[in-house]
């Protein structure tokens, strides 16, 4: 008689692969979209002869509009389903990236980035839901994590589109903003065939549906679980009762420790780097390109860590190791060091900064149930945002105010206080059921019960 297997038990296989590359498409493009952004900005603000405060409003729109798609599509994601939203963002995608090719003004520009913004925000939870529930116990914190490559992968395409479309003249930022619909039809194409996630049916209290879709990807004898409650509403306000309040400030105040610093420096790393004396030519942008691409090399050893040793390391050293490298940074701006000393650095400092924000869509998918899971990952994204778009705003008046120096001080500031609350409140939720992580830290949860919890939804 086979053994009746459930859906977390299962080994890793094509499907997992599959659901990996069409969630991380969303990553991808989110990266693509911010890093082309940089290119574009360079060549954009001499020809609308725009000032500081109108640049940093173009970059920080896609991120306010973050905060609202996060908080509204994770929402809507545990509301009326995971696959639903999955197409319609990526439609909110293709729509908004045209237009950017025919803009006459940075107002115009500004509105679609925002609404390109909405479409990210709201893919992020979309995309590290539907991974979560459809992965393999043993290997979901690689999975997820695995998902940032993706985004570094997007980041990086972008530089080396935008270098190449440099050689288009004056117009090659029209180009360079509208290419990103070019990944997102083809990855909404790829979308329509991917069911719906069986953990949310049956939280809706489609059990049957459930089981059916896992039969129909994975054969007879795999069920979702051995027990389950179903019919959980869906409400807000969850994430802060329960236990789950806690969760919910910490990953608010990780998330945005990490991003608010990191995304402002992508965005400007082309005069970042002008600043410490390479805006000779192109290599600024070359350099870039070349940065971004070596921050994929901090994901290797992360992804295989965070289950080999834990979240918490892979998290918490990270944060200290970036704020320490930014520090370096500053003190060597004004020594006039060679440009390899320099990019060495910045790869170091990237490295870094990926290893950790793989926890993005770990921790948030892995401390709350099915029923708000996606509203969790959903307001991370979007509080998270708000500190990226303030970052984002301020970063190019605090780099012309007070210089290089003290722009990479703030940077580390911010990476070590992540540090701190990180060494505080991270738990471990290493090789444990997803049933398991969302009981973590319960009012009803008794000494030894976080490994072997009352059965409910997960």
């Amino acid at each position: 008689m086979n053994k009746v297997r459930t859906l977390e038990e299962m080994p890793l296989g094509k499907f997992h692969y599959q659901m990996f590359f069409y969630t991380g498409g969303g990553a991808f493009i989110d990266g693509y979209i911010i890093g082309i952004i940089a290119v574009a900005l360079a060549v954009l603000q001499p020809q609308f002869d725009m000032s500081l405060t109108v640049v940093g409003m173009i970059a920080m729109a896609m991120y306010v509009g973050m905060f609202f798609g996060g908080i509204i599509g994770g929402y809507l994601t545990d509301l009326i389903g995971r696959k639903t939203m999955f197409l319609l963002d990526l439609a909110v995608f293709v729509l908004a990236s045209i237009p950017q090719f025919f803009v006459n003004d940075p107002v115009q520009l500004i509105i679609l980035r925002f609404i390109l913004g909405v479409a990210v925000g709201a893919d992020n939870p979309i995309s590290a839901t539907y991974m979560a529930e459809f992965a393999p116990r043993k290997q979901r914190g690689a999975l997820l994590g695995g998902l940032i490559a993706l985004w570094y992968v997007g980041y990086g395409a972008s530089f080396l589109v935008g270098y190449w479309m440099l050689g288009l003249g004056e117009d090659s930022w029209r180009w360079m903003l509208a290419s990103s619909a070019v990944p997102a039809l083809i990855l909404l194409l790829g979308r329509l065939k991917m069911p719906e996630s069986p953990l949310w049916l049956a939280s809706k209290g489609k059990e049957k549906e459930a089981n059916a879709i896992i039969q129909g990807v994975f054969g007879k004898g795999v069920v979702l679980s051995e027990s389950l409650e179903t019919k959980e509403k869906t409400s807000f306000m969850d994430m802060f009762k329960n236990g789950y309040g806690k969760w919910t400030l910490f990953i608010a105040l990780f998330w945005t420790l990490q991003v608010a610093p990191a995304f402002a420096i992508a965005t400007y790393i082309p005069q970042v780097l002008g600043e410490f004396g390479f805006a000779d030519g192109n290599k600024e942008y070359l350099g870039s390109a070349i940065m971004s691409l070596f921050y994929l090399v901090g994901l290797l050893p992360a992804v295989f860590l965070v289950e080999k040793i834990g979240r918490r390391p892979v998290l918490i050293w990270p944060f200290l190791v970036s704020a320490v490298v930014l520090v370096i940074l500053g003190i060597t701006s004004s020594w006039q060091m060679s440009f390899a000393f320099t990019i060495s650095l910045f790869i170091i400092y990237g490295i870094f900064n990926t290893s950790m924000n793989i926890h993005q869509w770990i921790y948030p998918n892995e401390l709350f149930p099915t029923k708000i899971r996606g509203t969790a990952v959903g307001f991370g994204t979007g509080v998270s945002r708000i500190g990226a778009s303030l970052s984002t705003f301020l970063f190019p008046l605090i780099l012309s105010t007070y210089g290089i120096a003290v722009t990479m001080y703030c940077c580390a500031a911010l990476f070590f206080i992540g540090f701190l609350i990180s060494f505080v409140m991270a738990p471990e939720t290493r090789n444990m059921t997803l049933a398991e992580t969302s009981a973590l830290n319960k009012p009803s949860s008794k000494p030894g019960s976080e490994l072997n919890p009352k059965r409910e939804t997960v």
